[in-house]
Parts: structure tokens; sequence; C-alpha cells
């Protein structure tokens, strides 16, 4: 469900939880444009617990393959190589 922030602003967040009664995320739109999600909290926990359980399957995936540096000068060689290829 979107909502404009100027609804958020008058409605408070009394709007949220008459939201989520209905709809599991309320996105908020800025001057026409979607600018910020809102989720409850718990799903929040969720979604972040996710988020670092992939980022720790990563990097053992990465240090199973070798793919790591011992060397603090050759990590950051490799990081400012990876920033020049943006």
């Amino acid at each position: 469900m979107t909502v404009s922030a100027s609804e958020v602003r008058i409605k408070g967040v009394s709007l949220f939880d008459q939201m989520f009664e209905k709809f599991n995320e309320v996105i908020i739109n800025v001057r026409g444009k979607n600018k910020y999600c809102v989720v409850p909290f718990e799903e929040y926990e969720a979604y972040r617990a996710y988020q670092l359980d992939r980022a720790y399957t990563e990097v053992t995936e990465d240090i199973d393959e070798g793919q790591y540096h011992t060397d603090p000068q050759q990590h950051f060689a490799a990081i400012e190589a990876a920033l020049s290829d943006d």
C-alpha cells in the first residue's frame, strides 16, 4: 500500500497500525516518488537475520575457495581495484 508523506505527517504513526491490519508493508511516497518502505519490526528482524545469514554464507564460501587475503596491503589493493572498476 502506498501513502503520501503528507498523510503520514497528518495522521502520524497510528496510520501504520491501521495499514498493517490489511497490508504487510507501507510505501511512503514523497513528491510523487516512492521513497520509504515501512514494515513491522518483526518482519525487519527476520529480513535482517536473512541478510546476515547470507553474508556469513558468502564469507565461508570465499574462505573455502581461498578467495581472501591475509596481507592487509593486498586486501586494500583489491578494494581499490574493485572501486575503480565501478
